[in-house]
């Protein structure tokens, strides 16, 4: 995908931060994710949340990798939006942090697991409806980043609506959402 400009990728941030968005309410309890697993930090950290943000990201990252590449540059540009203070409030550490460690690992789970058992466990982890529609705006936000929703990505989001139990409307209406909240 084509890694689209600062000003797209702002547009993005600023979709994925809407008021009240669920995405940057997991984002603060993820930021407060301990460094060591075995710790137990008094910072509210609720490892629920923090699970729900990964499903989300990785709902997003398996849509950006569509077409069966997320090369560096489109990485940086994943991990900007994802992590910017736009999108979470800077409560997410950028490059280099949580953020770059997560893509790390979604790319390594996605080439050991492939797309359909990726898919799976995204959809497993989701139970709310509205965390149900949240994984369908940020997929379709973060497609923006390449220009649109190509037919690839679609497709995805399309199998995550079966996974979630949403339909062909709500990825419709989704990327209407996401089209609206990006256009000038």
């Amino acid at each position: 995908m084509p890694v689209a400009d600062a000003k797209t990728l702002e547009r993005v941030a600023q979709g994925l931060k809407r008021s009240g968005s669920i995405l940057a309410q997991a984002a603060t309890v993820y930021g407060a994710k301990p460094e060591q697993p075995e710790a137990t930090p008094g910072t509210g950290f609720d490892p629920v949340a923090a699970a729900l943000f990964e499903a989300l990201i990785e709902g997003a990252y398996l849509v950006a990798s569509a077409d069966g590449v997320v090369d560096d540059e489109e990485r940086a540009a994943f991990e900007q939006v994802v992590a910017s203070a736009s999108a979470t409030g800077a409560r997410v550490q950028t490059t280099g942090g949580q953020v770059h460690a997560l893509l790390e690992d979604l790319h390594e789970s996605l080439r050991e697991d492939g797309l359909e058992r990726r898919v799976e466990i995204v959809t497993r982890s989701v139970t709310r409806p509205e965390h149900r529609t949240e994984v369908l705006r940020v997929a379709a936000l973060v497609a923006q980043i390449s220009g649109g929703v190509s037919a690839p990505e679609r497709a995805i989001m399309e199998k995550l609506a079966v996974g979630l139990e949403l339909t062909n409307g709500d990825v419709d209406q989704a990327i209407a959402g996401a089209t609206l909240a990006l256009a000038d």
